[in-house]
């Protein structure tokens, strides 16, 4: 039943941007701005992927730039389906860390149809607005998405995996990074 009400509140959001905004509130958060406004969204998981955030988020971004996130690091400590067999990434504080990703500019009215695919407002992701830079080092104020992990690791499934790596290639990020996404060991 909570997941039929969390689809129906999704769909209506979808549509309005007050709708929107009251669910919002209801959870405690604030929508700031106008639907059309523009939001960098940095991506270090699945939809680093085309496939991922096109195709099956249906995103269109208006531009896209590589990007890094310092002061973090990526974990795969949150529960995926099948439990136990898919790990999908997080990030978490770390002092002397980096996350490679992908930027994407987005209008905030897509945020909250993205924010519906990855379960915001509830109980597991959160935003975490950031200051990331781009590829050249500039710097670029960001959304993403942060959730309470396990203390403990999982292993992400290989065809998650694959989504980071073909994602990371694509975007041009740096191979070190690359070669970090081939170095995790699938479930």
């Amino acid at each position: 039943m909570r997941r039929l009400l969390r689809r129906a509140a999704n769909a209506v959001c979808r549509r309005s941007w007050t709708a929107a905004r009251l669910y919002y509130r209801f959870w405690g958060l604030g929508l700031d701005g106008g639907p059309g406004e523009a939001v960098w969204y940095f991506a270090f998981g699945s939809n680093m992927h085309d496939t991922a955030f096109r195709d099956r988020r249906r995103m269109t971004a208006r531009e896209w730039r590589a990007g890094r996130i310092k002061g973090y690091r990526l974990r795969f400590n949150l529960d995926g389906r099948p439990k136990g067999r898919a790990a999908p990434a997080n990030i978490e504080p770390a002092p002397d860390g980096e996350v490679w990703g992908v930027l994407y500019k987005i209008t905030r009215h897509d945020l909250v149809r993205l924010d519906s695919t990855e379960g915001v407002p509830g109980r597991y992701y959160r935003h975490l607005w950031i200051e990331a830079e781009d590829g050249d080092g500039r710097p670029v104020p960001a959304v993403t998405y942060i959730a309470q992990g396990n203390e403990i690791d999982g292993k992400p499934s290989l065809r998650y995996l694959t989504l980071l790596r073909e994602g990371a290639r694509a975007h041009g990020l740096p191979e070190h990074w690359c070669r970090f996404l081939d170095g995790v060991e699938a479930a």
